[in-house]
């Protein structure tokens, strides 16, 4: 099997996508101009961005593995509260952040409840996008890895298999951070934009050869979908069952429609309401209300490109279910797609969709860098500067490209760790992995926003602290099986077999987290220099 041409088609991807990103570096010179794009992006560039970031890889492998393994879209559910948690951002969040003037959105936290509490928030994100960034990072190497094993003709051992995640990390890491440091958001956004239409095309292409490559067509595929189809109301099995065990059955599941309403409405406030990651790009908008527009679009988007994306794995089952086409024993759910992909699809088209795959790849990590080196610059380093004596444009830019090149570094290293975590687990699932990791402190960042934003007289930077502390072991607990058991926090199973009593699934985490976090902040009282200085900023920068 040739991919002479599947590699044309992926070296001109790369090539346009550097070209575009580094053409942007004459209009990335100032702070605003490198973090916002100086705020001139029109709305509709701004929502593809947005897409481009929230659709990682992890999402191109990992909704078709969840429509592989379930038959159904219970997956998708997630949309509807990405949806509700996206209008109350657009009228809670980013209003604030534009009149308030912010790049950094932890420079907002300073001013409302002091230095401690910034300097905590802004390095709880730093350190959560990186984990969640390098684990995302190693999925579009798994194209990779089984393309070399159908080229050598037979499986790869773990450790094969480590060195080329390891080696397409570092590559993808590499051509992502040059564009993203030398054009700023300019090139994350227009290089997303490119990104976009690139895995559209693939991702239509997939659905329509996938359905004439099944005989009988949808006809087929619907008799072969699986219940719940997308709504799942997590009723227990048991015939006899308590309102308890209907909660805990709620609370230990991962798709139902109580997740979607509730914890997915928390996990999407986190992301783009209070995730410098997501935000930063929101506020490249010209005002606030196309910025509003642009989120809620997406979310509005995001529930059809989520449900095409399981589609394709339903479809991908359907194949090798109807077909005398079968799968290699060894290939587990997650490879199933990118095996379909290099083992049935034409040539040139090939490389159209590993290309989408490597473009939702740099495209969420074109803005997770820039994000990154933004934030670190600007309240860590920066501030220090200022601090020793003036410092000019021109030194605050290059230290925000450098910032982006250092925390490229970090996410190669999680990214390598990932990789090897994987090649040796072939049972690991992806979409739990990465927003399990985003749930542990997520919470806690959401909750001290909150009550920044809906109270104007509780909260200090010491209470904050202790209260993420709070949020994140109460994360930890709920979500640990060693730790329960440690602590005698256990029940008897229906087999008398001793077991933990809650574990939780990872989309209630962000939930948990806020809730307790907010409630112990909520205990301390601002101080009076606090509430002066955030009433005397918003006498500086008045109505808007």
């Amino acid at each position: 099997m040739s991919y002479t041409l599947d590699i044309v088609v992926l070296l001109a991807y790369f090539v346009l996508i550097l070209g575009i990103g580094i053409s942007q570096r004459s209009k990335s010179g100032s702070v605003e101009g490198f973090a916002l794009g100086d705020r001139q992006t029109p709305w509709w560039a701004v929502l593809a961005s947005i897409l481009a970031a929230e659709i990682s890889a992890a999402t191109f492998l990992g909704a078709p593995e969840s429509g592989y393994l379930k038959g159904n879209w219970t997956y998708a559910q997630f949309a509807i509260g990405t949806i509700l948690a996206r209008i109350i951002v657009s009228f809670l969040f980013i209003p604030l952040f534009y009149r308030q003037g912010v790049i950094s959105l932890y420079e907002y936290l300073e001013t409302r409840f002091g230095p401690r509490t910034r300097t905590w928030a802004s390095g709880t994100f730093l350190l959560t996008r990186v984990l969640a960034m390098g684990t995302r990072l190693y999925v579009s190497a798994i194209v990779l890895v089984l393309a070399y094993q159908i080229g050598i003709g037979h499986p790869v051992g773990p450790w094969e298999k480590f060195w080329i995640f390891a080696g397409a990390v570092v590559l993808v890491t590499v051509l992502t951070a040059i564009y993203t440091a030398i054009g700023g958001m300019r090139a994350v956004i227009w290089t997303d934009f490119i990104q976009v239409g690139v895995l559209v095309a693939a991702l239509g292409f997939s659905i329509w050869y996938l359905l004439s490559r099944i005989s009988g067509g949808w006809s087929t595929v619907a008799g072969h979908i699986q219940q719940p189809y997308f709504v799942d109301l997590a009723i227990p099995k048991e015939p006899n069952f308590t309102t308890w065990m209907w909660i805990k059955n709620i609370l230990t599941s991962e798709y139902t429609i109580w997740a979607a309403f509730i914890g997915s409405t928390f996990v999407t406030m986190a992301t783009h309401g209070i995730d410098q990651d997501t935000v930063q790009r929101m506020l490249t908008a010209k005002n606030r209300r196309e910025s509003a527009k642009a989120t809620i679009l997406s979310g509005v988007i995001d529930l059809p490109v989520v449900g095409s994306f399981v589609l394709v794995g339903i479809l991908v089952s359907v194949f090798y279910k109807t077909t005398l086409t079968h799968l290699p024993p060894n290939v587990v759910g997650r490879e199933v797609f990118p095996y379909f992909i290099l083992t049935e699809m034409p040539a040139g088209m090939r490389g159209l969709v590993v290309a989408g795959i490597m473009a939702t790849a740099m495209g969420s990590l074109s803005t997770a860098l820039n994000a990154l080196g933004t934030s670190f610059a600007r309240d860590f380093i920066i501030p220090r500067r200022e601090a020793r004596g003036p410092v000019s444009e021109a030194d605050k830019v290059r230290v925000m490209r450098w910032s982006t090149v250092l925390f490229a570094g970090f996410i190669v290293l999680v990214g390598v760790g990932t990789a090897a975590y994987m090649a040796f687990d072939e049972k690991a699932a992806i979409i739990p992995l990465v927003l399990g990791i985003l749930g542990f402190t997520f919470g806690s960042l959401l909750a001290v926003f909150l009550l920044a934003v809906l109270t104007k007289t509780r909260g200090n930077d010491t209470g904050n602290i202790l209260a993420m502390i709070c949020g994140f072991a109460a994360v930890l607990f709920f979500s640990n099986a060693h730790l329960q058991r440690w602590f005698g926090f256990t029940v008897l199973d229906a087999k008398g077999e001793t077991v933990p009593a809650l574990i939780l699934s990872f989309p209630w985490r962000i939930t948990l987290g806020t809730l307790v976090t907010f409630a112990v902040a909520a205990c301390f009282p601002t101080s009076d220099k606090a509430r002066k200085a955030a009433a005397a900023r918003e006498l500086e920068i008045g109505p808007k």
